[in-house]
């Protein structure tokens, strides 16, 4: 913490042409209160959610496709059980990755615009166009 520390007074010198102790933790004040915005729970929930292959195979599977997919459609592209297929589902739904319908005893399953932004953005490389 030390070096860090060190490096941030050379920063801040650098930056304010001289630096005091106080500089230096206003501006750890400022990068503590930034990086408490910068994790947004929902956020978190995400990417965390797309962080397990079954979820981000159904999630990635269901933003290429044009419109919705019954789950009987999704299960044979997962190994895993359909318990485990449905589990994966609903967490996607939770996350506001996926929107469920219910038609007699199919459930369909679709792409939220949540998701099909973020893997249009994977897909650029995170350039902008």
């Amino acid at each position: 913490m030390a070096q860090t520390s060190d490096r941030l007074r050379r920063l801040l010198a650098d930056e304010l042409g001289e630096c005091c102790d106080g500089d230096v933790e206003r501006r750890l004040g400022e990068l503590r209160a930034l990086a408490d915005d910068a994790f947004d729970d929902d956020a978190q929930s995400v990417f965390a959610v797309l962080g397990n292959d079954t979820r981000y195979r159904l999630a990635r599977v269901l933003a290429a496709s044009d419109g919705e997919r019954c789950v009987c459609e999704l299960e044979p592209l997962v190994a895993v059980s359909d318990s485990a297929v449905s589990h994966a589902l609903s967490d996607l739904v939770d996350a506001g990755l996926v929107t469920r319908r219910k038609d007699g005893n199919w459930r369909y399953y679709d792409a939220t615009a949540l998701a099909d932004n973020l893997f249009a953005a994977a897909n650029r490389g995170g350039t902008d166009e």
